[in-house]
């Protein structure tokens, strides 16, 4: 039999169609879409502790989902509650802070004075007309900042819900996947679920892991340095390294602000270097060894999820594009017809090493009896 098949042309036309799309519902889905995928990631790491209660615990499938969630409610309160102590005491020191910004200010100044041979009347004038500007806008920044608080509580809201539910259905979810596919792919389903859960597991407790190293070295280093507020600072760095590449820069400028209007010029170059060596260090020996590299995403493709991610949902975007693409390169590996889109995606093997193979022998609790 002979099958019609379509020109180049219009096969890049339907998946160009398809991509936009795609897009534009989930630019329309955000509020749904980002917590419930961010639910999904939370719910695959809760797991264990939700079969252990079922398991040994004795526990009724809803209880043990429940206690599961306030476990990970309390872990998340804590951590708020010792940032927000942390940034009162900043809020009282604010504003012996403003006084030395201002000599750290005037001194920088009077050295932009000298170098450029600007005036200090023509810096003046133009401090003047950017704060005329940001007064003009400041309702509109008012405005938008209650209605990012709003849009974050009602985000938090949805994604306890959507966690206990993930837990409490997560066997008719799997079985619905199941059957959405024909029979003799059954195994292989099972399989990708398997390894989708086995690895996706480990790298939320590796970035976990990550976070807690970086933010201890980072404390320890700026404590040796004399940087004040160091406690802060390195809780703030070891939550922004969860975002690739971006995360880190922004947690520098904010060290360097904070740095440059308490202790001066002199120690904002021995904060960059810190943080320079510890993002090296970070980079080249500790992601890899804790984080692992089951599933490697390449720079590129994790730069460009990046930002994709925050073009369609912001911070959350950003936060979940590298799990979805290690998602994705399983999906595509296993796959046949997709595979070569999951050599696309991991990164460039060395020559000579030969390349590991992860089995997973352990069945998948999902589809445990009740």
């Amino acid at each position: 039999m002979k099958y019609n098949t379509l020109p180049f042309y219009a096969k890049l036309a339907l998946v160009l169609i398809a991509i936009i799309c795609l897009g534009y519902l989930a630019i329309l889905g955000k509020t749904l879409l980002a917590p419930l995928l961010s639910s999904f990631l939370l719910a695959l790491l809760l797991l264990p502790m939700a079969n252990y209660m079922e398991r040994k615990l004795r526990f009724k499938r809803a209880l043990s989902s429940m206690v599961s969630v306030i476990v990970m409610i309390s872990v998340i309160s804590a951590i708020l509650f010792f940032l927000a102590n942390q940034l009162s005491d900043l809020g009282q020191d604010w504003p012996l802070l403003k006084q030395q910004a201002m000599h750290s200010f005037e001194d920088l100044q009077r050295w932009v004075s000298d170098t450029f041979n600007v005036n200090a009347h023509k810096q003046i004038d133009y401090l003047k007309n950017s704060a005329t500007s940001a007064v003009a806008t400041s309702a509109t920044l008012v405005g938008t900042t209650l209605m990012t608080l709003s849009s974050s509580l009602l985000f938090m809201a949805f994604l306890l819900l959507f966690t206990f539910f993930i837990l409490n259905y997560r066997r008719i979810l799997y079985r619905f996947l199941k059957s959405v596919f024909k029979e003799e792919h059954a195994e292989k389903v099972s399989a990708i679920v398997n390894q989708i859960q086995y690895i996706i597991k480990r790298y939320i407790l590796g970035l976990f892991l990550q976070m807690l190293i970086v933010t201890g070295v980072m404390i320890l280093v700026l404590s040796l340095l004399g940087v004040k507020y160091a406690v802060l600072l390195g809780l703030i760095t070891g939550i922004f390294n969860v975002v690739p590449y971006i995360g880190i820069f922004s947690a520098l400028l904010i060290s360097v602000l904070i740095t440059f209007a308490t202790a001066g010029a002199a120690k904002v170059l021995l904060v960059i270097i810190s943080f320079v060596a510890i993002h090296a260090l970070d980079g080249n020996i500790l992601l890899p060894l804790v984080v692992g590299s089951k599933v490697k995403i390449n720079a590129l493709f994790a730069f460009i999820g990046i930002v994709v991610g925050e073009m369609l949902w912001g911070i959350s975007g950003m936060f979940l594009c590298i799990p979805y693409l290690a998602m994705l390169k399983i999906i595509f590996d296993r796959i046949d017809e997709l595979k070569p889109w999951g050599v696309l995606l991991g990164d460039e093997e060395k020559p000579g090493k030969k390349r590991k193979v992860y089995r997973i022998t352990k069945k998948i609790t999902l589809e445990e009896p009740e």
